[in-house]
């Protein structure tokens, strides 16, 4: 049997993983575009407050991964699925078209990062935070800038990663500006105390944090970069974009598999096509939610291999967890809302 994954992510390299565990003889092939080998993202948000993180995020080489018959093919990109024929389109770093035929196909291409519209018209005056590129990228103008002065940012988004980003800029010693579009931080994650709590430790941290804001354009400046907000317009080394995700459905929807906010599955992960199937960032359950949090993805990646080789497993459903925003000096009081 041909199984073929897309995306390296922990959902895409777990199920890989177990799935070879299980059987020795059929074929995995996975399919990414990224090249630096297979990295812990939640590790992305202590990315300027450790210095060895280039390396020590990379938690496996592709290499040792192919030491272990998965075939990955990196450095790509698929730009179509035949559900039909079963077969993709692959479009290699040279430009080269291919097709890369399956039996069973699992879309395990996580989340992109979100961007508010009001500002999709500024992209080339910000950065995103959302893979490994994304922060090297970062580091690099951080760099740059802290030949001659303390860097100061501002970040956009009081969600979880943007408070985690902002949290870790500042223990790096940077100078960090907050904006969020509503009353306090991360209101969808924490009850309102812990919300307090957050904002008093960013205080405490030299964080300066704007509430109810509006921002409604990002330009270049000499030297710099102003985001406007209402009638003010303040200016910044640089500035990082962070308002959540938005799960990589494009394939699917090419493909005219179900999509809503990600891509809809059953309790079984299995989309509308029989032989295809939907893990982590990307895959929504009946019930509307998307799990994207490290170990519900984990257990969804294991299930689904499991099953493969024992249809009467039980119906998928999430193991118990917490998430937890990783803020320097921050624990909160109350379980963390999902």
């Amino acid at each position: 049997m041909k199984i073929v994954v897309i995306g390296s992510g922990v959902a895409g390299i777990t199920f890989a993983e177990q799935y070879r565990k299980l059987s020795a003889e059929d074929s995995i092939t996975l399919l990414t575009q990224e090249t630096e080998g297979y990295y812990s993202r939640p590790m992305l948000s202590r990315g300027f407050s450790k210095a060895d993180i280039e390396e020590t995020i990379v938690m496996k080489s592709f290499a040792s991964l192919r030491e272990k018959q998965i075939d990955i093919k990196s450095g790509l990109e698929v730009c179509g699925i035949d559900c039909a024929e079963q077969v993709l389109k692959v479009v290699d770093k040279d430009g080269q078209t291919k097709f890369v035929e399956y039996d069973k196909l699992i879309l395990a291409t996580g989340s992109a990062a979100f961007i508010p519209p009001p500002l999709l018209p500024f992209q080339e005056n910000f950065y995103l935070f959302n893979s490994l590129r994304d922060l090297i990228q970062l580091r690099r103008l951080r760099a740059q800038i802290s030949v001659e002065q303390s860097p100061h940012w501002a970040v956009i988004g009081g969600g979880l990663i943007g408070c985690e980003l902002a949290s870790d800029l500042a223990e790096a010693g940077d100078q960090v500006t907050l904006y969020h579009a509503m009353d306090r931080l991360m209101e969808r994650q924490l009850q309102e105390t812990d919300s307090v709590k957050l904002f008093n430790v960013f205080t405490q941290a030299g964080v300066s944090v704007r509430f109810n804001q509006n921002v409604s354009a990002i330009v270049k400046e000499p030297g710099g970069v102003g985001v406007a907000s209402g009638d003010e317009r303040l200016s910044y080394h640089g500035v990082i974009v962070s308002c959540g995700f938005k799960p990589r459905t494009q394939l699917a929807e090419m493909a005219n598999l179900k999509v809503n906010r990600g891509i809809l599955v059953n309790q079984r992960l299995q989309t509308d096509h029989d032989n295809i199937f939907a893990l982590g960032d990307v895959a929504e359950l009946p019930n509307g939610k998307l799990y994207a949090f490290i170990a519900p993805i984990l257990n969804q990646a294991r299930w689904l291999a499991n099953q493969f080789f024992d249809s009467s497993l039980e119906d998928w459903n999430p193991p118990s967890f917490l998430p937890r925003a990783k803020v320097h000096g921050f624990e909160a009081e109350h379980d963390t809302l999902f």
